[in-house]
């Protein structure tokens, strides 16, 4: 079936281009009370003129200088924020504006710390004690505890934002875990009672007025050189998981035009046009797809019949047994996209539930295999033309999350516990039925552990990132801890599909490295991933392995890891666990940002930031967004608008999707754009 809409480029048409005027920057000075330059401070530009919110964010300079370039025709609210600072008072400024601002300094730590980063006030939680998590269910120790903790929690929103840290003990924290029934879940896993302790306790001393005792800087060198843009999209209860701008595979495709999201939450999606400052969105046509059920009440029957069992999500909306929330029932989202992905024909292609969970509603082809039918997979694929509206839902054997093409048109795809999945977009077409079974296909994640030749044990767990490499024929797919159900509280593994051979190989990352989550693969066809759970960023080069069969202890020689820059949990051991989370990890192969190509991204999920690595130099870029605090990155692309037009030209897109909103400081998202510019000055 073929939903056809006429939604968008009507709509994206018909308002009138917001141009850029001669003068298309506002420049300044930014001074203490004493008189003193300020440097290293954000100046934060925001209008409400346009037709969408709009901000423009800089770094002053050494003294205090600073130009906030190309801006749309607009009158502005400029302020300054900072560390050691308060939020100044706002001014009003128009383009071509040389203004004065005058920065405010913190009287107290607490005024300070209000807008640290939530990574560093949650470095103020006391672990349990090293006696205690030995004796649970998954004998942690204190490093395991913690990376799961982060995992568990984190993967949904910040831990320390002001939500989650102003609460006054132990009892408040189990009210506040009973507002979605997920929480609870995950807390047990950790241990019901020892989470509220440790959380109990975290509380109260924020309340009490303790602060963090480590305290982040200012931005320095490059860092001062970064031009942050921001567009408001969707509302209260988007959930913008990831955004899109062009091809991974050719950044100069789309140049200029719109960047897509998809609101998870209520089944829309969602684009901003950069050119004409303006936001669209369009539902998704569940009705006519006769799929309703929000994911929350999503249900799993095997084959062959059985009672009904709960296999969705249950988070904002649904309270668990004993809990309430305010936000009941505003997850309306049978679709519940996860993730999309651009071709170059102009098709978004997204992860999205088009059916029931049910056996018996699989296609039939798919019934045929003793394997895809012998569990539950969650979604399926889809698209929407963006040249014509069309919105086709595309049935799979196989479940989805994450999806990449790889050179030949082809979507792998993780999500499903047990396989990785394939679909050839050039053998598909919506207008014969034939073609959906000839396109797709799957691979088990079975590997030889013994060196026999024979692919003897099963990787069982929810492949989370997912990524071909574009230097040879393999796949390759991440499972992390918590996500591994063939071996709990293991480090995560990577796991390799040779599309040769046909052979699938695992690799865990060695100690301490723990937490594969999002992966990529660089130009020479090294693999990348951060590590969420130990904060590291790791490098694995395949060609290193002596021996590449095995559970996956193999291969320690092709591991490298670097501890990402942030603060640190203080434990018994004297062992190094960071307090924040990556969420997912790019490589800018192709230099869309312009600090190098095969520079390494990923996400600062807890810490209001993206992070940049120069594999050459070895060094790390925090690329903080200060505004609006509790800023929850996760996709980003990279993508060239003007081969010829410099720094100006070129962009990293990222989307601001913590759930909910409510847990953000102005609570609505945006999609955004990094620059990097010469020098602080430059327009």
């Amino acid at each position: 079936m073929i939903h056809k809409s006429t939604y968008l480029f009507l709509i994206a048409m018909a308002a009138a281009p917001w141009a850029l005027a001669k003068d298309d920057f506002i420049s300044g000075r930014v001074v203490n009370g004493e008189g003193a330059p300020e440097a290293g401070v954000w100046v934060i530009a925001e209008t409400a003129d346009l037709p969408t919110d709009y901000r423009k964010i800089v770094v002053t300079n050494d003294e205090g200088k600073f130009v906030l370039p190309q801006l749309p025709d607009a009158s502005y609210q400029l302020w300054v924020r900072g560390y050691g600072l308060v939020d100044s008072k706002k001014i009003k400024a128009n383009l071509g504006d040389d203004v004065a601002l005058l920065a405010r300094t913190a009287a107290s730590s607490q005024e300070a710390a209000a807008i640290y980063p939530a990574s560093y006030w949650l470095s103020m939680v006391k672990p349990p004690a090293a006696d205690v998590v030995s004796e649970l269910d998954y004998a942690y120790s204190q490093e395991t505890w913690l990376a799961q903790f982060k995992l568990n929690c984190i993967v949904c929103h910040q831990l320390g934002s002001v939500v989650t840290r102003s609460i006054p003990g132990r009892e408040h924290y189990e009210t506040g875990l009973k507002k979605a029934e997920i929480m609870p879940q995950i807390a047990s896993e950790l241990d019901w009672d020892v989470t509220l302790d440790v959380m109990g306790d975290f509380g109260e001393r924020v309340v009490k007025g303790e602060t963090p005792s480590v305290q982040p800087s200012r931005p320095q060198g490059i860092e001062r050189n970064i031009v942050i843009t921001q567009w408001g999209w969707g509302d209260l209860y988007t959930y913008a998981h990831d955004e899109i701008s062009t091809d991974k595979r050719n950044p100069y495709l789309y140049p200029d035009g719109p960047v897509y999201g998809i609101d998870m939450a209520n089944d829309r999606v969602l684009w901003v046009d950069p050119v004409k400052n303006s936001a669209h969105e369009v539902k998704m046509p569940m009705e006519e797809w006769g799929w309703t059920t929000p994911w929350g009440e999503n249900t799993y029957v095997p084959l062959g019949g059985g009672e009904p069992t709960l296999f969705g999500s249950r988070s904002l909306g649904s309270p668990a047994p004993g809990g309430a929330t305010i936000h009941e029932g505003k997850y309306n989202n049978p679709a519940n996209i996860h993730n999309h992905m651009l071709d170059a024909e102009g098709k978004l292609w997204l992860t999205i539930q088009i059916r029931r969970e049910w056996g018996e509603d699989l296609p039939e082809f798919c019934k045929k295999s003793e394997f895809i039918t012998s569990y539950g997979h969650h979604r399926q694929l889809g698209y929407l033309d963006t040249k014509t509206g069309d919105i086709v839902p595309v049935d799979t054997c196989f479940g989805t999350h994450h999806l990449q093409f790889d050179n030949n048109d082809v979507l792998w795809t993780s999500g499903d516990p047990k396989a990785m999945g394939r679909f050839d977009t050039k053998v598909f077409n919506p207008d014969e039925p034939g073609s959906l079974q000839a396109a797709q296909s799957w691979v088990e994640s079975k590997v030889d552990s013994d060196g026999d030749g024979k692919a003897d044990l099963a990787i069982t767990g929810f492949h989370y990132g997912v990524q071909p490499s574009y230097t040879d024929n393999s796949v390759w797919t991440s499972i992390p801890p918590g996500m591994l159900w063939s071996e709990p509280n293991r480090p995560g593994h990577l796991l390799r599909y040779d599309g040769v051979t046909k052979k699938v190989e695992a690799f865990k990352p060695p100690a301490p490295g723990y937490g594969p989550r999002g992966l990529d693969v660089d130009s020479k066809g090294v693999v990348w991933t951060a590590l969420a759970g130990s904060n590291h960023l790791a490098r694995f080069d395949y060609s290193q392995c002596k021996q590449t069969w095995g559970a996956g202890d193999q291969c320690p020689e092709g591991w490298t890891l670097w501890k990402t820059p942030t603060p640190y949990f203080n434990l018994d051991s004297g062992a190094s666990v960071g307090t924040d989370m990556h969420y997912y990890t790019w490589v800018d192969r192709f230099n869309t940002l312009g600090l190098g190509k095969d520079t390494v991204i990923f996400n600062g999920t807890n810490s209001d930031s993206l992070i940049a690595f120069n594999p050459v130099t070895e060094d790390f870029t925090v690329i903080r967004i200060p505004y609006p605090l509790n800023t929850y990155t996760r996709g980003m692309d990279g993508r060239i608008d003007d081969e010829n037009g410099g720094w100006k030209g070129r962009g990293l897109w990222f989307t601001n999707g913590i759930d909910p909103m409510v847990h953000t400081e102005n609570r609505k998202g945006y999609a955004g754009k990094v620059q990097v510019r010469p020098d602080p000055l430059a327009h």
